[in-house]
């Protein structure tokens, strides 16, 4: 009793590093926005002229989407949350490192089995047990010379036996603890990948469904340039039929009625092919969500103000870098685990039953018997084992801790990156809305000197085609702008990182749903 006082007393005992929260070493605010967002200087506008929208160092708002002011998205965004088949899939393995979070955590306590057994057993007539002594040779063996003779004869009996058996390991050096803290590091490093996963998707839904809107507005904007140049068209054919000009200034205006018409089937293809995009995202097949994203609706504007928080918060935001901080525990716990099978481990195992010849017997108090006691295990050689199985732990603590660093960089540069995307496109937008302007403004004059006759056709067609390519690049822009906000709230890790399930949750359909969807 003695001694399993002192290895229960032992067992407190954890050997092995303590796991210590990196620091990701941030600077103090962004400074990619280009308008003195460092605090330091002040914003040159000959080189950073002002933009309409612009970063804040403000909390990140979690339903980021909301900012864009589109209802369609709002609910295509909550559809995909709940209905993609990636966030399903990283759901359900959320759900199996739990359950073997659930089978290491087992070994902290003792096993306990019942077990009853009813056998029918017959000893050999001239074995051990049925061998008359005086039937010895004068070796002394049995059944020498007598080859058996003389024994006594056995006859078959039954044994009735049934009991329980406990074993436990007691953890002296903690290294099921360790195993334990190991294992939920790694549910928490699913949880974080989960939540990148769930960033992912909606990020994409979002990038998709404002590209969508750019193409209907470019389809939009070819149809109607289509209908000008068809005008075009007619009034070259009225004044060729009038002798005021030539056939060649309708031929050059059905080119360019064939070629602004061209635009059209390409423009319909990658219509279609993003609303199949946005329907997979959903689980659904192609053409699943044709009607209801078909009309066409404006790009999502910009925000004048987008919050995005500082950078000593995107360490606790981004999900990557989460689950790399998950890992590098992890691999830390992993290194306890090693250190702890240096030392000498001590089980302890009991029995309690009962035995019995004859069934009606098998109760009573004689019928008894049990077992209990400690066993030691110490390692004394394995060829250099233990000790490799130590250096494989810490190389890779140290590769989990490379990787963090390398996490943390890269989700800065994402942010740098993202920032001075959005900031330069906005800029790029101004110059293309001012295009759009003078180019529309050239064609009207140069289709009223046409009609005058005081100026020929071509200028007409440049000025089509100017037009044309300024509005179709205005379009692109106008997109991109909005997409490159996607790819910031991203990069900011999406505002998800308070919102997560600790248990997951099932709808009628049996798949496992997040409780951030009840917003």
């Amino acid at each position: 009793m003695a001694g399993l006082s002192i290895a229960v007393l032992l067992a407190g005992c954890t050997v092995g590093p303590d796991f210590q929260r990196p620091d990701p070493k941030v600077p103090a605010l962004y400074q990619a926005d280009g308008e003195g967002g460092d605090g330091k200087r002040a914003p040159d506008r000959r080189r950073n002229p002002p933009v309409p929208s612009r970063p804040a160092a403000e909390p990140v708002d979690p339903d980021w989407w909301n900012r864009f002011n589109d209802t369609r998205l709002t609910v295509l965004i909550r559809r995909v949350a709940a209905e993609n088949l990636d966030i399903k899939a990283a759901l359900s393995r959320v759900a199996q490192s739990r359950a073997q979070l659930g089978v290491v955590r087992s070994f902290e306590f003792p096993t306990l089995d019942a077990n009853g057994s009813y056998t029918r057993q017959k000893a050999s007539n001239v074995g051990v047990f049925g061998t008359n002594p005086n039937a010895l040779g004068a070796s002394g063996a049995f059944g020498s010379t007598a080859g058996g003779l003389g024994s006594r004869q056995l006859g078959a009996f039954d044994v009735f036996q049934m009991g329980f058996d406990a074993s436990w390991e007691v953890d002296l050096w903690g290294g099921v603890k360790r195993s334990v803290e190991s294992a939920d590091a790694a549910v928490e490093a699913t949880e974080e990948a989960t939540r990148g996963v769930l960033v992912t998707a909606l990020a994409e839904t979002a990038r998709d469904y404002i590209t969508l809107r750019g193409v209907q507005t470019r389809l939009s904007t070819a149809r109607e340039s289509v209908e000008i140049a068809r005008q075009s068209v007619l009034l070259t054919q009225q004044r060729a039929t009038g002798g005021v000009t030539t056939d060649l200034d309708v031929a050059n205006a059905t080119t360019q009625l064939r070629l602004t018409a061209a635009l059209v089937p390409g423009l319909e293809q990658q219509e279609a092919a993003l609303i199949n995009a946005i329907s997979f995202l959903m689980g659904q097949p192609p053409r699943a969500l044709r009607a209801e994203l078909d009309d066409a609706r404006p790009i999502p504007p910009v925000p004048p103000s987008v919050p995005i928080g500082v950078p000593s918060e995107l360490a606790r935001r981004r999900p990557d870098i989460r689950q790399a901080e998950a890992e590098l525990h992890a691999a830390t716990a992993d290194i306890g685990v090693a250190v702890a099978a240096f030392y000498p481990s001590v089980r302890i195992n009991g029995s309690l039953g009962l035995q019995a010849l004859q069934i009606g017997r098998l109760f009573d108090l004689n019928a008894r018997e049990y077992a209990a006691g400690p066993g030691i295990r110490i390692p004394l050689f394995d060829a250099g084992r233990l000790n490799s199985t130590l250096q494989v732990r810490e190389a890779r603590q140290q590769d989990v801790a490379i990787q963090y660093q390398k996490t943390v960089l890269r989700a800065l540069q994402e942010v740098d990156d993202a920032l001075t995307a959005y900031r330069a496109e906005q800029v790029r937008r101004a110059e293309l809305i001012e295009a759009v302007k003078e180019s529309t403004r050239a064609l009207g004059i140069a289709q009223s000197r046409y009609r005058l006759g005081v100026a020929d056709f071509l200028s007409v067609l440049d000025a089509q085609r100017n037009m044309l390519v300024s509005r179709q690049l205005l379009a692109d822009s106008t997109t991109t702008v909005s997409t490159n906000l996607v790819a910031l709230y991203k990069a900011l890790g999406g505002g998800w990182e308070t919102d997560f399930p600790d248990e997951p949750r099932t709808q009628p359909s049996g798949i496992p749903m997040p409780s951030l969807l009840e917003r």
